[in-house]
C-alpha cells in the first residue's frame, strides 16, 4: 500500500492509517462515486466503530460477467453488526494471494486511491492480500446476526 502502514510487531501487526487519511481528501475527487463514498465514510477507519474494515473475515471471490468481481466479507460479532459486500465494475486487473480458509483470512486494512481508468482497491490480509484496479466499486453493508448479541 501506498500510505496507510501495516507492519509486523510483536504482537502481530502495527496499524497506522493515519498518513493516507492526511492525504485522503486531495485523493478523493479524484476517484469514482462510489469508491469515494466507501473510502471516505465515517468510521472507515476507526478501529472503534462497526464499519472500520479491520477484522472482516473474507468469505468469497465471485467472478461475473468478463469484466465485474465480487468480494464477500463476514462481520466479526466482537465488533461488527453487518457484513460487506463489494461489487467491483469494470475490472482491468486483479491479484489475489489470500486464501479462503473458513474465516481465517482477516482482513486489517485497505486503501482506495484514483486511478487512471477509475480505482485502485488494495485490501491487506494476515495472510496475503488482494489488489483490483477497476472503474468504480460499490460497498454494500448488510445486517448479521451475532448470537452473542
Amino acid at each position: 500500500m501506498k500510505h496507510v502502514r501495516i507492519e509486523p510487531d510483536e504482537f502481530g501487526f502495527s496499524l497506522d492509517p493515519q498518513p493516507y487519511l492526511e492525504v485522503l481528501p486531495g485523493l478523493a475527487g479524484g476517484m469514482p462515486a462510489g469508491a469515494r463514498e466507501f473510502a471516505t465514510e465515517p468510521g472507515h477507519y476507526d478501529f472503534s466503530k462497526s464499519r472500520c474494515v479491520k477484522d472482516l473475515a473474507l468469505e468469497g471471490i465471485e467472478f461475473g460477467e468478463s469484466d465485474s468481481l465480487t468480494l464477500r466479507f463476514r462481520h466479526n460479532c466482537w465488533k461488527h453488526e453487518e457484513d460487506l459486500i463489494i461489487g467491483y465494475i469494470g475490472v482491468t486487473d486483479y491479484h489475489v494471494s489470500v486464501e479462503l480458509d473458513g474465516g481465517r483470512s482477516r482482513l486489517l486494512l485497505d486503501e482506495v486511491l484514483p486511478d487512471s481508468g477509475g480505482c485502485r482497491h488494495e485490501l491487506v490480509f494476515r495472510d496475503g492480500t488482494i489488489a483490483i484496479t477497476c472503474g468504480d466499486l460499490v460497498a454494500t453493508w448488510i445486517d448479521a446476526e451475532c448470537p452473542d448479541k
